[in-house]
């Protein structure tokens, strides 16, 4: 398979970037490639123009703020993210996601911005953003502005960002002290789209109960999907069993390999193990 025709920019600065984008027909913005490159081989995507973000200096660092969240550059490679010191302190979260997505190979030119904005319902970044109510940074003509990340994944595979902005970054909240989290995910072989994945984070109060929680669902919608009901069922919680109960009532996609009841059993049996697991990791320093 080969991909259809294009004409190729190699823009050196993020102001030329967006000045291609918002002159150019049908332009679309190439960054690691590990989802585009497959996209355009199998002419699920035909632009006329692609836009290399790769000489653009100063888009893949990662920085600590003064209140602890991380903001990371939107060409960071995830293989990077999976070894950064500060990522598995602030958000471990995110490195224990970083080790299903793919394969190596792929982590070493893949981005978390690409991920973010490719926005594939299966995709383990995309969940980590939601369960970390994580807000992205975009860049345009008309400058910067912030998205929370519940407002950014609009529908399948469609980020709520004009043809002619960039994801120049996104900025993650630093995990409470003390809070446990636990991602997983089951796919058919290791490194293949999960079938369903999920997120969690409990804060404990000071009497080790759970004060907070945080429950994402990946693979079963169109989006990652926040599951309020179950994080309603944990807030002061002794025991997680509970909050299992709320994946019943979900209606999960459904496809040729995979019907809607076994992702919707899979999604219970995988959070029923995350809880436990985030659970038995709270108080950790």
């Amino acid at each position: 398979m080969k991909p259809p025709p294009f004409a190729y920019h190699d823009p050196s600065t993020l102001e030329e970037a967006i000045a291609l984008l918002s002159s150019l027909p049908n332009a679309r913005p190439l960054a690691g490639g590990q989802s585009m490159m497959p996209m355009l081989n199998m002419r699920f995507a035909q632009p006329d123009h692609l836009v290399d973000l790769n000489r653009i200096a100063g888009m893949d660092g990662v920085t600590v703020e003064s209140d602890g969240a991380l903001l990371i550059g939107a060409m960071a490679r995830q293989r990077v993210l999976e070894n950064h010191a500060d990522v598995a302190r602030r958000c471990p979260l995110m490195t224990e996601a970083l080790a299903q997505v793919g394969h190596r190979q792929t982590r070493n030119r893949g981005t978390i911005g690409g991920s973010l904005c490719h926005l594939d319902p299966a995709a383990e970044l995309p969940l980590v953003a939601a369960a970390m109510e994580a807000v992205v940074r975009v860049a345009g003509p008309g400058g910067l502005r912030d998205i929370a990340f519940a407002d950014f994944a609009q529908g399948y595979m469609t980020p709520g960002i004009e043809a002619e902005e960039l994801l120049v970054a996104v900025r993650i909240p630093a995990q409470p002290a003390g809070a446990g989290s636990c991602f997983l995910e089951y796919a058919r072989r290791h490194g293949d789209f999960a079938i369903a994945s999920v997120a969690v984070m409990l804060v404990p109060d000071a009497a080790g109960r759970i004060a907070q929680a945080r429950v994402a669902l990946g693979g079963v919608g169109a989006v990652p999907l926040r599951l309020p009901e179950a994080e309603d069922a944990l807030r002061g919680a002794d025991d997680v069993t509970g909050a299992v109960a709320a994946t019943k009532s979900l209606e999960p996609m459904e496809d040729a390999l995979v019907p809607a009841w076994y992702r919707r059993h899979l999604a219970g049996v995988l959070l029923g193990r995350a809880l436990t697991i985030a659970q038995s990791r709270m108080g950790r320093a």
